[in-house]
């Protein structure tokens, strides 16, 4: 069950990753709500070794963009850039 949890921290991380680097491009709050979502469960998924931390960002992360917090695609004049 260790290395099922390692894997999805990894990927939970990888995905950390990636949601800075587009918050570094675009500047959008919702972006780093997400970040530090995922951030946070895997970091607590691997303190632990627990999977249940790796399911509650998850919700979460669903939870913040039901309520709206999803970030917005760039408008088209903005993608000319």
């Amino acid at each position: 069950m260790d290395i099922v949890v390692y894997i999805f921290s990894g990927l939970f991380i990888v995905l950390t990753l990636a949601l800075l680097f587009a918050w570094w491009r675009t500047r959008q709050p919702q972006l780093i709500l997400l970040a530090t979502t995922y951030g946070s469960g895997a970091a607590l998924a691997l303190l632990y070794m627990e999977w249940w931390p790796l399911l509650a960002a998850f919700a979460l992360a669903w939870v913040l963009r039901l309520m709206g917090l999803d970030p917005v695609p760039p408008r088209k004049d903005e993608r000319a850039r």
